[in-house]
């Protein structure tokens, strides 16, 4: 076993593309995945699983079909499954997300913002 810390700025360092998550670890069946997102995504539910958003740098909003909430640095969310939810970045930012193993980030969605699954930085 490897015992050295998983620093998240320079995992962060590693890549540029947005909207593409990527793993960091993993914990039982479920995955840490950084993420780096600006502009708009799309329209997306998961219907198998909840969803964490953990905002490390920048402001993540969120939008849901009745309201939407906005994080900050150092603040999280979770979006119960089946919620159809729309994340959007004015500036770019920064996420740590955490969910199962195999879990597509556009959801049943699909599209052309659709990221390979299990890329490891």
């Amino acid at each position: 076993m490897k015992y050295s810390p998983i620093n998240i700025k320079n995992k962060l360092s590693k890549f540029d593309e947005l909207w593409s998550p990527r793993v960091i670890a993993e914990m039982n069946d479920y995955q840490f995945k950084l993420a780096k997102g600006e502009g708009e995504f799309v329209w997306h539910s998961h219907d198998d699983t909840d969803e964490v958003f953990i905002v490390i740098d920048g402001t993540l909003e969120i939008e849901f079909r009745d309201g939407k909430v906005l994080l900050t640095n150092g603040e999280m969310f979770v979006i119960p499954k089946g919620v159809e939810h729309k994340p959007f970045a004015k500036g770019l930012c920064q996420v740590l997300l955490v969910e199962p193993q195999g879990v597509t980030n556009t959801g049943e969605a699909g599209g052309e913002l659709t990221a390979d699954n299990d890329i490891w930085v």
